[in-house]
C-alpha cells in the first residue's frame, strides 16, 4: 500500500511538473556536468539521458539558498565564471517562446523550478521533451556544446526569454559520458 502511495506521488509530482509519466527505456546516449558555482566551487551534477520517449534531465545540487530556482538547458558548452553568459541562451532548436506557461513555448531547454531545501540542496528529474543528445539535425550536442544552468531566482514559466529567473549561479558543461 505504502508503495502504490508513493508511485502515486511520483506520478504527480511529473504531471505537476508538466512531465509526461512514461515509462522509459534508455537508449544508452547521456551527457552529464559537474555544476560549479562563481568561484569553480563544485556544486552538484545534471545528467540528460536519451530515452525511447525524448530526453530526461535529472540534476542534483548543494550550496544554493533554499527556495525555487530557474533551471534550463542552455545553447554553448561554456561556462565562464563569473556570470556564466558564454553559456548562451536556453536550448531552442524549435524556435519557441520561453516557458511551459506560455502558449507559443516552451524552448527545448525549460525545466520546472528546482526547489533547494533549507539545507541548500534539491534534486530535480523532469522531461524534457523529444530530441537526441548527439545525433540528428538539431542534436543538444552540436557543434559547440551545451550546458545546463541553474538561476537564482524561481522561473514564472512566461516570460521571454527566460522567465525573470535572475542571474545565473551554477553552471556545467555537458559532455558526453
Amino acid at each position: 500500500m505504502k508503495t502504490m502511495f508513493l508511485m502515486g506521488l511520483s506520478a504527480g509530482a511529473l504531471l505537476l511538473s508538466g512531465c509526461t509519466p512514461t515509462v522509459s527505456a534508455s537508449k544508452g546516449a547521456a551527457a552529464v556536468a559537474d555544476l560549479v558555482d562563481a568561484t569553480g566551487k563544485p556544486a552538484g551534477t545534471a545528467i540528460v539521458t536519451e530515452s525511447t520517449d525524448g530526453l530526461w534531465l535529472d540534476v542534483s545540487v548543494k550550496g544554493v539558498t533554499a527556495g525555487p530556482h530557474g533551471l534550463h538547458v542552455h545553447t554553448v558548452g561554456k561556462c565562464d565564471a563569473p556570470d556564466f553568459v558564454t553559456a548562451g541562451g536556453h536550448w531552442n532548436p524549435t524556435a519557441h517562446q520561453h516557458g511551459h506557461k506560455n502558449p507559443q513555448g516552451p524552448h527545448a531547454g525549460d525545466a520546472p523550478n528546482l526547489i533547494a531545501n533549507a539545507k541548500g540542496s534539491g534534486r530535480l528529474k523532469t522531461w524534457l521533451g523529444a530530441g537526441l543528445v548527439a545525433t540528428g539535425a538539431t542534436p543538444l550536442l552540436d557543434a559547440d556544446g551545451a550546458a545546463v544552468v541553474l538561476h537564482a531566482d524561481a522561473d514564472d514559466e512566461m516570460t521571454d526569454p527566460s522567465g525573470k529567473s535572475g542571474k545565473r549561479i551554477l553552471c556545467g558543461v555537458l559532455r558526453l559520458s
